[in-house]
C-alpha cells in the first residue's frame, strides 16, 4: 500500500535526470554537447563563486547557483542540491529553537563585549591612530 510520502518520494525520484529539451535528448551527440555546455557554464559560475569567497560578493550563493545549473542536467548535482536544501532547512529549524536562540544571543553579546573592550583598550593606549602609523 502506497502512502502519501511514498508517492512523494517516488515523484521526486522520477524528477532526477536531464531536463534538456526532448529534441536534444533525441540525438546522442547533441545531448552530449548540451551536457558539456551545461558543465562548462556551471563550472564557470562555481569558479566565480569560489573567487568571491575571500573577495566581496555573494560567494556561497553563486556557488549554489552553479550547482543549480549543473542540477539541470546531472543527477549527482541534483542529489547534492537536495541534500544541501535539507540541511539548510534543518539548520533553520534548529536556529528557531528558543534555547538555541538564547544561546546564540548570549554568545553574540559576549563577543560584542570582548570586541568593544579590545577597541577601548586600543583607543586608550594609542588614540585614534591607524595600526600601521604607530611609531612605538
Amino acid at each position: 500500500m502506497n502512502t502519501g510520502s511514498d508517492e512523494q518520494a517516488g515523484a521526486s525520484e522520477a524528477a532526477l535526470g536531464s531536463r534538456a529539451p526532448a529534441f536534444i535528448k533525441a540525438s546522442r551527440p547533441l545531448h552530449l554537447s548540451w551536457q558539456v555546455g551545461v558543465f562548462v557554464v556551471g563550472l564557470a559560475v562555481v569558479a566565480a563563486g569560489i573567487v568571491m569567497l575571500p573577495l566581496p560578493g555573494p560567494g556561497w550563493l553563486v556557488i549554489f547557483g552553479g550547482i543549480g545549473i549543473w542540477a539541470t542536467e546531472f543527477v549527482w548535482a541534483q542529489l547534492v542540491l537536495r541534500w544541501t536544501k535539507r540541511k539548510v532547512t534543518e539548520a533553520a529549524q534548529r536556529a528557531l529553537d528558543p534555547k538555541v536562540r538564547r544561546r546564540n544571543i548570549i554568545l553574540t553579546t559576549i563577543a560584542l563585549v570582548i570586541v568593544a573592550a579590545l577597541a577601548a583598550v586600543y583607543l586608550w593606549k594609542f588614540g585614534l591612530v591607524m595600526p600601521w602609523k604607530i611609531n612605538e
